[in-house]
């Protein structure tokens, strides 16, 4: 004979399946960032010329982090969600927008490859809209909580393309020891 889970039992199961998933999404973006050596203090992308929207270094850790956050408690909704139509689906759209997400950071700042870059982040873009669509039908706070990753992919989209606007031979953008841009054509 079959029970049903009490209300307390759920959130319980929900708190364990986020105590793992959350930590574990902040660490691989992090892990990713650092090991791409991405943001401010990369000496390529410092010698970038940057769209005046540009926000200052601070706010993309700052923002990064809510949003794994975010995705975080959306995916442990999903786990959680035992037994829902989709959930498998919904499981495996997440993973490969997070693997795309994840690649983001070594293209742009360590394979200096703005366009293939930019590429990336409209595929992520595209996986996470279907993701969100696919969570929102499992539960729909799940795809609310996916909005505002959304909405930075757009963002983010828009300074790719003008950073890559304002480099257009972006690739071969040198810093040399001594302060002077080198771009070689």
């Amino acid at each position: 004979m079959a029970e049903l889970a009490s209300s307390r039992q759920l959130r319980t199961a929900y708190l364990r399946w986020a105590i793992i998933i959350v930590p574990g999404i902040l660490l691989l973006g992090l892990l990713s960032g650092r090991l791409s050596n991405s943001g401010y203090g990369n000496p390529w992308f410092d010698a970038l010329n940057k769209p005046a929207f540009m926000p200052p270094g601070w706010a993309f850790g700052m923002a990064w982090s809510i949003l794994y956050i975010l995705m975080g408690l959306a995916l442990a909704l999903i786990l959680n969600a035992r037994g829902a139509k989709g959930r498998s689906i919904a499981i495996a759209l997440f993973l490969i927008q997070l693997g795309l997400n994840l690649a983001w950071s070594p293209v742009f700042f360590a394979l200096h490859r703005i366009m293939l870059a930019l590429g990336l982040i409209v595929a992520i873009l595209l996986w996470g809209s279907v993701t969100t669509v696919a969570f929102w039908r499992i539960r729909p706070l799940a795809g609310l909580l996916m909005l505002p990753y959304l909405a930075w992919l757009i963002f983010a989209s828009l300074l790719n393309w003008d950073v890559h606007r304002l480099n257009p031979n972006g690739f071969s953008v040198i810093q040399s020891p001594g302060g002077t841009t080198i771009v070689i054509q």
